[in-house]
């Protein structure tokens, strides 16, 4: 990129280390910005620092936040004792669209993946564990996404709950195999949600 001044090669670098952003697009995008009025530049800049200054994880689920516990778990009127696992933020956001699930989440901040040297220890396994020794669920629903890093903490996550007694389900298939939750559609995913088996 040495044909680019300066502080525009650095953009494009930064750009290119967002997720399915390639150098084609990372260039699209800087361009485009140096097109569009200062202060709306700025205002994307200040988006960006704000999410970073004022945004936490929820103590208790773990979900993105900013105030703590979230609004989820501080509603009075959500149902402690069904409680949803899910593994990302995102998935919350794509199960709260549907409007059909009105319990309590656990976000693992992530999936079981060996080969990425992701283990139970470098997720939200230990807290989940710990909040329904002091908060008992009837009911937890596996929302993991539908693919092998998900399966597999899924049957994980069901071999470390047994013990508690409560009732275990997955979601219905009905999501695609090799998707992930934040692009289902509502409807699929409500009937995944409505569709949800025991575990063993």
């Amino acid at each position: 990129m040495a044909y680019y001044p300066e502080p525009v090669a650095r953009l494009i670098d930064a750009l290119q280390r967002l997720p399915g952003i390639g150098p084609r697009t990372a260039q699209r995008l800087t361009f485009f910005l140096l097109k569009r009025p200062v202060e709306e530049v700025r205002e994307l800049a200040d988006s960006l620092l704000s999410v970073k200054s004022h945004i936490v994880h929820c103590s208790r689920c773990f979900n993105v936040t900013d105030t703590d516990p979230c609004r989820i778990c501080a509603d009075p009127a959500r149902d402690a004792r069904l409680l949803c696992v899910v593994e990302e933020p995102n998935d919350l956001l794509a199960m709260e669209r549907t409007g059909e699930f009105r319990g309590r989440y656990h976000v693992l901040l992530g999936a079981l993946s060996p080969l990425d040297g992701i283990g139970p220890e470098d997720l939200k396994m230990r807290e989940l564990l710990q909040r329904l020794e002091q908060e008992p669920a009837e009911e937890v629903i596996l929302a993991t996404n539908p693919n092998v890093e998900g399966e597999a903490t899924a049957i994980y996550l069901a071999k470390l709950l047994r013990p508690f007694g409560m009732r275990l389900t997955r979601i219905a298939r009905g999501l695609p195999v090799g998707g992930d939750l934040e692009y289902a559609d509502q409807v699929t995913l409500s009937k995944a949600l409505e569709g949800r088996q025991e575990i063993g």
